[in-house]
Protein backbone atom coordinates (compact mmCIF):
# COMPACT_ATOMS: atom_id res chain seq x y z
CA UNK A 1 0.00 0.00 0.00
CA UNK A 2 2.61 1.90 0.87
CA UNK A 3 4.49 1.85 -2.64
CA UNK A 4 1.25 2.71 -4.20
CA UNK A 5 1.28 5.91 -2.06
CA UNK A 6 4.73 6.63 -3.06
CA UNK A 7 4.28 5.84 -6.92
CA UNK A 8 0.89 7.88 -6.61
CA UNK A 9 3.36 11.09 -5.61
CA UNK A 10 6.03 10.73 -7.90
CA UNK A 11 3.56 10.58 -10.65
CA UNK A 12 1.54 13.90 -9.22
CA UNK A 13 5.30 16.08 -8.88
CA UNK A 14 6.01 14.82 -12.85
CA UNK A 15 2.58 15.75 -13.52
CA UNK A 16 2.85 19.29 -11.58
CA UNK A 17 6.35 20.14 -13.25
CA UNK A 18 4.93 19.67 -16.32
CA UNK A 19 2.44 21.77 -15.92
CA UNK A 20 4.49 24.35 -14.48
CA UNK A 21 6.99 24.28 -17.77
CA UNK A 22 4.38 25.38 -19.79
CA UNK A 23 2.25 27.90 -17.23
CA UNK A 24 2.34 31.44 -17.43
CA UNK A 25 2.23 32.11 -13.74
CA UNK A 26 4.99 33.34 -11.93
CA UNK A 27 6.66 30.47 -9.74
CA UNK A 28 8.43 31.64 -6.32
CA UNK A 29 12.16 31.20 -7.40
CA UNK A 30 14.06 33.36 -9.98
CA UNK A 31 13.81 32.00 -13.06
CA UNK A 32 16.14 32.26 -16.24
CA UNK A 33 16.06 29.99 -19.42
CA UNK A 34 17.53 31.26 -23.17
CA UNK A 35 16.81 29.02 -25.65
CA UNK A 36 17.18 29.01 -28.95
CA UNK A 37 14.19 28.11 -31.73
CA UNK A 38 12.84 28.30 -34.84
CA UNK A 39 9.71 30.17 -36.03
CA UNK A 40 7.82 28.95 -38.78
CA UNK A 41 10.08 30.20 -41.16
CA UNK A 42 13.19 28.55 -40.15
CA UNK A 43 14.48 31.62 -38.71
CA UNK A 44 16.45 31.55 -35.57
CA UNK A 45 14.44 33.40 -32.81
CA UNK A 46 15.31 33.44 -29.06
CA UNK A 47 13.04 32.57 -26.07
CA UNK A 48 14.03 34.32 -23.17
CA UNK A 49 11.77 33.23 -19.88
CA UNK A 50 12.53 35.27 -16.40
CA UNK A 51 10.65 34.97 -13.78
CA UNK A 52 11.67 37.37 -11.08
CA UNK A 53 10.52 39.95 -8.65
CA UNK A 54 7.89 42.85 -9.93
CA UNK A 55 9.67 46.31 -9.52
CA UNK A 56 9.03 50.02 -11.38
CA UNK A 57 12.00 49.57 -13.52
CA UNK A 58 12.37 46.27 -14.62
CA UNK A 59 10.73 47.18 -17.77
CA UNK A 60 12.43 50.19 -18.91
CA UNK A 61 15.66 47.86 -17.99
CA UNK A 62 14.69 44.74 -19.94
CA UNK A 63 14.24 47.66 -23.13
CA UNK A 64 17.72 49.10 -22.15
CA UNK A 65 19.46 45.77 -22.79
CA UNK A 66 18.16 44.42 -25.45
CA UNK A 67 18.66 47.62 -27.29
CA UNK A 68 22.49 47.29 -25.98
CA UNK A 69 22.61 44.12 -27.52
CA UNK A 70 21.06 45.24 -30.61
CA UNK A 71 17.86 42.62 -30.10
CA UNK A 72 14.56 43.42 -31.00
CA UNK A 73 11.34 41.93 -29.55
CA UNK A 74 9.05 39.44 -31.65
CA UNK A 75 6.86 38.89 -29.25
CA UNK A 76 6.67 38.88 -25.18
CA UNK A 77 3.91 37.06 -22.73
CA UNK A 78 3.90 39.22 -19.26
CA UNK A 79 2.12 37.72 -16.38
CA UNK A 80 2.21 39.56 -12.91
CA UNK A 81 1.04 37.71 -9.62
CA UNK A 82 1.76 38.49 -6.06
CA UNK A 83 4.44 40.78 -6.52
CA UNK A 84 6.14 38.61 -8.97
CA UNK A 85 6.34 38.73 -13.05
CA UNK A 86 6.86 36.20 -15.44
CA UNK A 87 8.16 37.46 -19.01
CA UNK A 88 8.46 35.16 -21.68
CA UNK A 89 9.91 37.07 -24.55
CA UNK A 90 10.52 35.65 -28.22
CA UNK A 91 14.12 38.40 -29.44
CA UNK A 92 15.57 38.41 -32.88
CA UNK A 93 18.46 40.48 -33.88
CA UNK A 94 18.39 43.54 -35.50
CA UNK A 95 20.24 42.61 -38.32
CA UNK A 96 20.11 39.11 -40.09
CA UNK A 97 23.47 38.34 -42.00
CA UNK A 98 23.04 35.46 -44.11
CA UNK A 99 26.54 35.73 -45.93
CA UNK A 100 28.33 34.20 -43.09
CA UNK A 101 29.07 30.53 -43.12
CA UNK A 102 26.89 28.23 -40.81
CA UNK A 103 29.57 26.85 -38.56
CA UNK A 104 30.58 30.95 -37.85
CA UNK A 105 26.71 31.80 -37.43
CA UNK A 106 26.46 28.87 -35.09
CA UNK A 107 29.41 30.46 -32.74
CA UNK A 108 27.18 33.66 -32.70
CA UNK A 109 24.33 32.06 -32.16
CA UNK A 110 25.76 30.66 -28.74
CA UNK A 111 27.50 33.68 -27.91
CA UNK A 112 24.46 35.61 -28.05
CA UNK A 113 22.71 32.85 -26.11
CA UNK A 114 25.52 33.07 -23.34
CA UNK A 115 25.22 37.17 -24.09
CA UNK A 116 21.93 37.64 -23.37
CA UNK A 117 22.06 35.04 -20.52
CA UNK A 118 24.33 36.91 -18.83
CA UNK A 119 22.51 40.63 -19.42
CA UNK A 120 19.10 39.44 -18.35
CA UNK A 121 20.44 37.78 -15.26
CA UNK A 122 22.36 41.45 -14.23
CA UNK A 123 18.60 42.65 -14.71
CA UNK A 124 16.75 40.43 -13.11
CA UNK A 125 19.24 40.36 -9.30
CA UNK A 126 19.29 44.40 -9.72
CA UNK A 127 17.18 45.29 -6.57
CA UNK A 128 14.72 48.00 -6.33
CA UNK A 129 16.81 49.88 -3.46
CA UNK A 130 19.23 49.71 -0.90
CA UNK A 131 15.70 49.58 1.51
CA UNK A 132 14.44 46.94 -0.53
CA UNK A 133 17.46 44.50 -0.54
CA UNK A 134 17.62 44.88 3.50
CA UNK A 135 13.48 43.91 3.61
CA UNK A 136 14.21 40.86 1.50
CA UNK A 137 15.58 38.21 3.77
CA UNK A 138 14.83 35.56 1.95
CA UNK A 139 17.26 35.22 -0.79
CA UNK A 140 15.69 34.13 -4.39
CA UNK A 141 17.02 30.66 -5.60
CA UNK A 142 17.81 31.43 -9.00
CA UNK A 143 17.57 28.71 -11.79
CA UNK A 144 19.27 29.54 -15.49
CA UNK A 145 19.04 27.16 -18.35
CA UNK A 146 20.87 27.30 -21.46
CA UNK A 147 20.13 25.22 -24.73
CA UNK A 148 20.89 25.74 -28.15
Amino acid sequence: MLAEVIQHVKELKRQTSLIAESSPVPTEADELTVVDEADEDGKSVIKASLCCEDRSDLFPELIGTLKALRLRTLKAEITTLGGRVKNVLFITGEEEDSSSGSEDHNHQQQYCISSIQEALKAVMEKSVGDESASANIKRQRTNIISMS
